[in-house]
């Protein structure tokens, strides 16, 4: 298991720059997904971003990219 701090991360989201902080292996798994669904990581982003409630965006992320191989575990077992 890492124990990287969370490393800032620029991101582009729906043409206003800002930044995110996620610890290295959610970076790299939300960046496999996005590969994954053939959709830039920026529209990927954006669409988490529109649908996150209260919630900041590292967190968003963090959950999407669990709920997405928590998703990928399950069809696994069926």
């Amino acid at each position: 298991m890492s124990t990287d701090r969370p490393v800032k991360h620029s991101l582009t989201l729906r043409g206003h720059r800002t930044s995110v902080s996620l610890e290295d292996p959610f970076w790299k798994a939300f960046r496999e997904i996005a590969d994954q669904q053939q959709t830039p990581i920026n529209e990927l982003a954006a669409q988490i971003d529109e649908s996150r409630g209260d919630i900041g965006l590292a967190s968003a992320i963090r959950l999407f990219v669990l709920e997405h191989y928590r998703s990928a575990a399950a069809t696994r077992a069926e």
